[in-house]
């Protein structure tokens, strides 16, 4: 991997920080991408990485995120589409500025940092673009109607961009998680639980773990070694494909 430069968005914490992690230990130059208050300084400093603080909801600071990776690292060859964040509550009483905030994050971005970085891609003839959806990618559920929204449209871009990065060597491909043992996630428990007028501590069984055959959240680290088996030459001809990693969530 010597030379190729990863740029991994939210990678301050949780599923980004442990893309950041082995994609460096795999011998990628990484960028890490967080909000300039979050931890990916910290990250950046431990795995040799460099650290671009940016909010992604605004097209220049997106547009930045590619331009300052090209200009300190000469390239970009990986994009791991990451960032993202979840919010709770009834379509009835769902924010409109919420709304149109988690789909610029977590639409929007994607889009315009593949926009940005393809032509560094497509000059050398080689690319990995891999989209973080979710199980909710492929699946609804109640008071979530921003994110679902949000990482359905992520799976059209993916296959999309798919088909017209082929013929450049460049593959688009989609992982979508069960929940996974995250800050993010969490912070999901109280909010759930208010939403859904149940205790606490019934989330995680009645909720999180009900339509799964594995009773288990998953960790960081097996979305993260996933993302590097995808940026790998062995995977060069898986395009345009989701990626479950599910515990049995859709096998009913």
């Amino acid at each position: 991997m010597s030379g190729r430069v990863a740029v991994v968005t939210g990678a301050g914490s949780g599923i980004g920080r442990a893309i950041a992690e082995g994609l460096a230990a795999a011998g990628y130059r990484v960028v890490v991408v967080d909000l300039p208050t979050g931890a990916g300084q910290e990250v950046a400093d431990a795995i040799g990485g460099l650290f671009i603080g940016a909010d992604l909801s605004r097209r220049e600071e997106c547009r930045r995120v590619v331009e300052t990776t090209i200009a300190q690292l000469g390239r970009v060859d990986v994009l791991v589409n990451n960032a993202g964040y979840q919010h709770i509550d009834a379509i009835t009483d769902f924010p409109e500025d919420r709304w149109e905030h988690m789909l610029a994050v977590m639409l929007t971005a994607p889009f315009l940092l593949t926009r940005y970085a393809w032509p560094s891609m497509q000059e050398r003839g080689w690319g990995r673009v891999i989209n973080i959806g979710s199980i909710h990618s492929l699946r609804a559920s109640p008071f979530k109607v921003g994110y679902v929204t949000a990482k359905h449209g992520l799976l059209g871009l993916t296959r999309t961009a798919a088909l017209e990065g082929g013929a450049h060597g460049i593959t688009v491909n989609l992982i979508a998680p069960a929940y996974v043992r995250t800050p993010l996630v969490e912070k999901q428990i109280a909010d759930q639980a208010r939403t859904r007028g149940i205790p606490e501590h019934e989330v995680v069984t009645k909720v999180m773990l009900d339509p799964v055959a594995v009773k288990r959240l998953i960790e960081p680290a097996e979305v993260a070694d996933l993302v590097c088996f995808l940026c790998s030459e062995s995977a060069g001809t898986m395009t345009g494909s989701v990626y479950e990693l599910g515990l049995g969530w859709t096998a009913r």
